[in-house]
């Protein structure tokens, strides 16, 4: 089986994310990165390029000149996919490009800017038939699969109560005015878009949250707070959250909590029990059946489901976190992409996040800051995927 060539744009040498999302793709050996215009400017672009060891001829000064070299080898030599890492207001511009031009493309989240952007892409994916990720990594941790399993095949019963806490401690102080750059463009509303805390760790709350119960949201009331003087952006949410079934929610989102570092946790009540789970300690998932005692579900043992063994990798009692999560993300597209080159259906044992998760995390953002700046109590934020089929 040939390796897929990966291509990137953004993510250069001096960048967290973009290292992740190669070791990701990297840690099963199917894939090899090749190409990529990895900063913003050519300078920086080709030094990225040179440290991360990118042959010159694919050592690219902009993504124009990369989807337009890229296109002009033979198909075979190509890129197989092409991750997009770059800060928010890029996406739409990036990803839309590749796609449109039959390159299947992995995107950081939030995906785009405005439902509309979304919606177009929507399209352009439909029409080229492209493999479209969006990087909510969360739902590659296999206690994270273990718990949708659960939920699915009914052993919390009927889903009543969610409660979703993202918090985060590192932008307590203005830090963006300290030369801090992931802060920079975080809290810069032209990048990052109209939210800050809820579009940066709402959304893969959000996201968690629908892809362990697959519960809808139809209406929202929310709270968004700028905490730190001279801040543009929100940097801390508090969201009561109505669910289509008649479940109800509850969001906590904020980057001001002083002392945390990525406390991502969700718990789950159903009729039948309950289920939580800690992003900080991912291995374990702890059952509350309503009439008997807790239970502690552990990472890599036989008693889990299919969906959690195959994003396993290591034994029991080994450490498997954050990268591992990004690598089974991974994983789904890369067979994804397999699949469209061999013209057969993927697995459906290794999913990932798609074009319409994205879109439904950029709608939730928006009907989210709308609510804060209301004075209803309720704003309605139901939302469905706009396909060409009219799903």
């Amino acid at each position: 089986m040939r390796k897929l060539k990966m291509g990137m744009v953004g993510g250069g040498s001096d960048a967290f994310i973009g290292a992740v999302h190669r070791a990701g793709a990297l840690m099963d050996g199917g894939v090899e990165f090749v190409a990529g215009a990895l900063s913003s400017t050519p300078e920086k672009a080709k030094a990225s390029g040179r440290a991360l060891g990118l042959a010159d001829g694919r050592n690219y000064d902009s993504w124009e000149d990369m989807l337009e070299a890229e296109l002009s080898l033979p198909e075979e030599e190509r890129v197989d996919f092409v991750s997009v890492v770059t800060p928010n207001h890029l996406h739409y511009l990036v990803a839309r490009a590749f796609a449109e031009a039959g390159l299947n493309v992995v995107c950081d989240k939030p995906m785009v800017h405005t439902s509309e952007q979304a919606e177009d892409l929507m399209h352009v994916v439909e029409d080229s038939g492209v493999v479209f990720a969006v990087t909510y990594q969360y739902t590659g941790y296999p206690m994270v699969r273990q718990a949708s399993h659960m939920v699915r095949t009914g052993d919390l019963g009927e889903i009543r109560k969610v409660l979703v806490e993202y918090n985060q401690g590192w932008l307590a102080s203005k830090i963006e005015g300290e030369g801090a750059k992931q802060a920079e463009w975080r809290t810069d509303p032209a990048r990052s878009g109209i939210a800050g805390a809820i579009g940066d760790i709402g959304s893969h709350a959000e996201n968690l949250v629908y892809a362990i119960t697959g519960l809808e949201i139809s209406e929202i009331c929310a709270d968004l707070t700028t905490f730190v003087p001279g801040r543009r952006l929100d940097d801390d949410g508090n969201l009561l959250i109505r669910y289509e079934s008649g479940a109800k929610g509850v969001m906590i989102s904020s980057q001001v909590s002083a002392g945390e570092e990525n406390n991502l946790r969700v718990r789950i009540y159903g009729t039948e029990g309950g289920l939580e789970w800690h992003q900080e300690e991912p291995n374990y998932l702890y059952h509350r059946p309503a009439e008997e005692p807790e239970k502690v579900l552990k990472r890599g043992n036989e008693y889990l489901c299919e969906e959690a063994k195959r994003a396993t990798r290591v034994p029991p009692g080994h450490p498997e976190a954050f990268i591992e999560a990004f690598a089974n993300v991974y994983a789904g597209v890369t067979e994804a992409v397999r699949a469209r080159e061999e013209g057969r259906e993927p697995d459906g044992k290794l999913p990932f996040p798609t074009v319409y998760d994205g879109a439904r995390g950029v709608h939730f953002v928006e009907k989210t800051v709308e609510s804060a700046g209301s004075e209803r109590k309720w704003t309605k934020a139901r939302w469905r995927t706009a396909t060409r089929a009219g799903e």
